[in-house]
């Protein structure tokens, strides 16, 4: 069969991962062998559905461009898309109304990350940055926990130490916990003004806080007490986590994030033995699911 016939006979399957920065988008063959890639604009289908919409549906029809393939030949394409936001709301049911597949699949980006980061194997993942997911595979099957957001979850997450950092630096201008170089630096930061501190968390959000994150990881590799306090307690959490969800057997874990490299240092070494360098990302994630969905029997 050549590429025309591939076309023709509705054997595409496409991939989507769209996060709240951008999206990615790739076209391949049941095969598994992929035809053609493109990148566009955010698509956090909660915060914003119909903008994300537009760009998932700008992305796909750049990838059909890239790769010579025609637009109708969407309507008999089947497709995954890891998206953010999918978790929560209704978006995972009305999207799939408004794209031109003829299958949809919407899963939240978290289960396309952890499946593209385990690469097939059975074994457990940390999503560590902003925010925290947690998640495990097991026979194929996906188990997702955590990810509830900076209000009420996202233990460990740069957001999440930020927010502790700042409680610590006003505890210890009150003198209910001893100063440390780091909350000394994050007051000055702020002018020696404690009120500064409130006033910025009163309008911060949870990049804002997740901004102090990499301070903390510099001060915790120079023993400074608050910082390793909050690091260990992340580290807890990380532990326990994955503990809970490993899936007997297994022996692979995952640490996918900018914050997963930050805490290994200071994972107890049986979890330590465990890590392995993610196998892909999150599109391939998305793509590795549509294959086993859709893919050639």
């Amino acid at each position: 069969m050549n590429a025309e016939d591939t076309i023709a006979g509705g054997a595409l399957v496409i991939a989507v991962d769209g996060g709240g920065t951008g999206c990615r988008v790739a076209i391949a063959e049941r095969s598994g062998r992929v035809l053609s890639t493109a990148k566009g604009g955010p698509a956090n289908v909660f915060s914003g559905f119909d903008a994300a919409l537009t760009n998932i549906s700008e992305t796909v029809n750049a990838a059909c461009v890239a790769g010579g393939i025609p637009a109708d030949a969407l309507r008999q394409a089947d497709a995954v898309l890891g998206l953010a936001g999918a978790n929560v709301g209704d978006a995972a049911m009305r999207l799939p109304k408004r794209l031109p597949f003829r299958n949809s699949l919407v899963l939240w980006d978290a289960e396309t990350a952890i499946r593209g980061g385990l690469g097939g194997e059975d074994g457990a993942a940390a999503i560590l940055g902003t925010g925290s997911v947690f998640g495990a595979v097991h026979g194929g099957a996906a188990r997702l926990m955590g990810g509830w957001g900076f209000v009420l979850g996202d233990q460990a997450s740069g957001a999440w130490l930020g927010r502790r950092l700042l409680e610590r630096v006003l505890l210890a201008h009150d003198g209910l916990l001893d100063a440390s170089p780091l909350s000394e630096a994050i007051l000055a930061r702020f002018g020696n003004a404690p009120e500064e501190i409130v006033q910025f968390a009163t309008s911060a959000g949870p990049q804002a806080f997740a901004g102090f994150a990499p301070q903390v990881f510099e001060h915790a590799a120079q023993d400074d007490a608050i910082a390793l306090d909050l690091v260990r307690g992340g580290v807890r959490f990380v532990t326990a986590s994955l503990k809970k969800l490993m899936p007997d057997g297994a022996t692979r874990i995952c640490l996918i994030g900018g914050l997963g490299e930050q805490y290994a240092p200071y994972l107890p070494d049986e979890v330590k033995a465990m890590l392995a360098a993610p196998s892909g990302n999150s599109l391939d994630g998305a793509l590795s699911i549509a294959l086993e969905r859709f893919g050639a029997a």
